[in-house]
């Protein structure tokens, strides 16, 4: 039998009511009746038997995903086709669907952004407001020649602004793409350039750690650099600032004030084009150690229903839930963030410092708001206990039942802190996966325990896996991360590539497999009955970055571990 590491110790356990009102129970009583699936919760391996059902039925699965969650749109014949090859696999070959149609069904009445920044400013947007919204964009963007397989690019701080474009540009069947304005104009290009945008959305300045920073020339150098922009539509984030006025270096491109797009169409009908599971949704970007980063195009019903379910089953994100992640609008937990309005929640956007004006500003914001699900990075959560935040002792956190962990491995030391110095009892989540997925292989789950230093499970649907340098299933031992079958969130592919490039990405190493670049392994819990059977997850860094002294393979993560132990 392999037994736990010694140094994992247990430092949570849902309660048996916790587990009973988790989505999750609801979901397994509507596969229990749909599909017979017999899974009881008293059961210590009722998750790991739905997730050998969600892997082995793998149509069934996403199907009742797409049933359970009630989809707008047409599902079609069913799940796919090819579903065993990959790169080749077809999801849902002949649905129809609109992305924002389906972020966009809470009550008119409900929150759905709270807009919090480090200067001070909050605001709030009910679902009606932002479907009027969406509804005069979009009817701009289409006044701008915007169509679907169209690009629409932002240059934007985490703020209504961007979530508005999103949803406007999907509504269309158009692609969004996003950059967060503390990019340097020469990443923006390397980026923007390749995918060849119609429009432009992009802000005037924005605040970072007490400093208000004006982006109005970095703006029109993009542009010049952008000779397909029709139309840039300039967001005066910092209300202070005259309108953009410099020439736009000689394009053609008009400017358009945020505020004349949507004056423009005040009355407009909300309307959405119905597009295949497999369209193009967002272009996302590998940060790329040599040459150009690579333009990763996801789709609309991979990304719809990955997110709903991790968002719900593995988050219990739902209508009730008020839902914070600390990103920008140029890394992938940003997307995933807002795809909780497809559950009706209530979404805080920040922008800024997450250290200013004071140290504890996000757990400010946690207190006041109610969050119910935060998140944030392993180094913010690293960074706080090094400030000597102890939140459980100056804040009200009785409202946060989720914890959440991401960009690197969270190391034991930041586990022990979270559970003693922010609140106990929580189900803290350190979840792994990445823009090449813009979703997660492995992540939380609220009906099992969390152990010091592990990722609570694999996700529902991914098929993972450690292989040894041979190819071979670890089931125990470190290896590299793979995924032996296929799901909806894999990329489309590469933008402007024949394949070629795509292929060697993921899926060279070994064949039909998906190859991660992530080094792990599993981790087991068995024999105690009072709790759930399980299969943690250690991730050790990214297996390019394994260090080989003697023989004996080091990840980058046990590494910074040892050097976080350090007082400098």
């Amino acid at each position: 039998m392999i037994t736990p590491k010694p140094d994992n110790q247990l430092l949570w356990s849902p309660s048996e009511p916790q587990i009973q009102s988790s989505k999750l129970a609801g979901f397994i009583d509507f596969i229990n009746q749909k599909h017979g699936t017999d899974i009881s919760l008293l059961d210590p391996k009722a998750y790991e038997r739905l997730h050998s059902w969600s892997v082995d039925s793998k149509e069934a699965f996403w199907e009742a995903i797409w049933s359970y969650y009630e989809v707008k749109g047409d599902m079609g014949s069913g799940a796919g086709s090819n579903l065993n090859k990959m790169p080749g696999s077809q999801w849902f070959p002949d649905a129809k669907l609109n992305f924002a149609e389906n972020l966009l069904r809470g009550r008119d009445s409900q929150i759905a952004l709270i807009e919090r920044g480090e200067d001070g400013r909050r605001e709030t947007i009910s679902y009606a407001t932002l479907r009027q919204d969406v509804a005069a964009l979009a009817a701009w963007l289409r006044s701008q020649g915007v169509t679907p397989g169209d690009r629409v690019a932002a240059f934007l701080p985490n703020s209504r602004y961007a979530v508005v474009g999103m949803l406007a540009t999907a509504s269309l069947g158009a692609i969004w793409s996003s950059c967060s304005p503390d990019f340097g104009l020469q990443g923006v290009i390397d980026r923007f350039a390749q995918i060849a945008p119609k429009v432009l959305i992009a802000c005037n300045g924005y605040h970072y750690g007490g400093k208000t920073i004006e982006t109005r020339e970095r703006v029109a150098d993009i542009v010049s650099h952008l000779p397909q922009v029709a139309a840039l539509l300039e967001v005066p984030y910092l209300s202070d600032l005259p309108p953009l006025n410099a020439p736009l270096h000689e394009t053609e491109a008009s400017l358009v004030s945020w505020s004349d797009a949507l004056g423009s169409h005040p009355h407009e009908e909300l309307s959405f084009e119905l597009m295949p599971f497999s369209a193009p949704l967002y272009i996302l970007y590998s940060s790329g150690t040599t040459g150009k980063p690579k333009c990763i195009v996801h789709s609309i019903g991979g990304t719809l229903l990955q997110h709903l379910k991790e968002l719900s089953l593995h988050t219990d994100v739902g209508s009730d839930s008020v839902l914070f992640y600390y990103t920008t609008c140029g890394w992938m937990m940003w997307n995933w963030l807002v795809s909780g309005l497809a559950l009706g929640a209530t979404l805080v956007l920040f922008d800024g410092s997450p250290f200013h004006p004071d140290k504890s500003i996000l757990f400010d914001i946690a207190e006041a708001e109610g969050i119910r699900t935060f998140g944030a990075s392993a180094k913010y959560y690293a960074a706080c206990e090094k400030y000597g935040l102890k939140p459980a002792s100056t804040h009200k956190l009785d409202r946060i039942q989720n914890l959440l962990s991401t960009g690197s491995p969270l190391s034991h030391e930041s586990f022990e802190y979270l559970y003693r110095d922010v609140k106990q009892d929580m189900c803290l989540s350190s979840i792994s996966g990445g823009t090449d997925i813009v979703s997660c292989f492995a992540l939380g789950c609220p009906i099992l325990p969390v152990y010091r230093g592990e990722l609570q499970t694999p996700g529902l649907g991914m098929a993972l896996e450690f292989f040894s340098e041979n190819g071979d299933a670890l089931e125990s031992g470190k290896g590299e991360l793979v995924c032996t079958q296929p799901f909806p969130s894999m990329p489309i592919g590469f933008w402007n590539d024949d394949g070629t490039r795509f292929h060697n990405a993921y899926f060279s190493r070994f064949d039909n497999i998906w190859a991660h670049g992530d080094y792990g392994e599993f981790v087991h819990h068995k024999g105690d009955p009072q709790l759930a059977e399980q299969r943690g997850v250690v991730i050790h860094g990214r297996s390019d970055a394994v260090l080989n002294p003697g023989g004996v393979r080091i990840g980058t993560a046990e590494i910074y571990r040892q050097v976080e132990k350090l007082e400098d």
